[in-house]
């Protein structure tokens, strides 16, 4: 008999209620501007390079990354299992921007992606006044 139960010291403080982990955020990232760019540095951990997908539609930039559960598991008797098998994306909103100067670059899990703004045509006209 045991008097604390098997899952006890093995809870995490961060787990939801429904004691599934929480994947909203997998993706953690950092947006900034650079030059006349966009860069996205996106941590993206235990995927491969070709697990990785980047699109760019309508102004949008998505990033998504998939793959499929370990099919080895059999006569594994897991006390907790964290590792996430599956699909996850982010996507953001960047505006007109040179679609086909995308360039991005994944190296020890972290994905830049460096998105070139297009150049700004002024459309603005002085009026003078007679």
């Amino acid at each position: 008999m045991n008097l604390i139960p098997r899952n006890f010291f093995l809870d995490d403080f961060f787990d939801t209620f429904d004691g599934k982990l929480s994947r909203a955020n997998d993706l953690k990232c950092d947006i900034y501007e650079e030059d006349n760019n966009y860069v996205v540095e996106m941590d993206i951990p235990g995927f491969n390079k070709d697990e990785i997908n980047i699109d760019v539609e309508k102004g949008y930039l998505t990033i998504s990354a998939s793959h499929d559960e370990e099919k080895d598991d059999e006569g594994k008797n897991y006390i907790r299992k964290e590792r996430f098998y599956g699909s996850t994306k982010r996507q953001f909103y960047v505006g007109d921007v040179d679609e086909e100067s995308i360039k991005a670059n994944f190296n020890d899990g972290v994905l830049k992606v460096v998105v070139p703004k297009k150049e700004e045509i002024s459309t603005k006209k002085k009026i003078e006044i007679e």
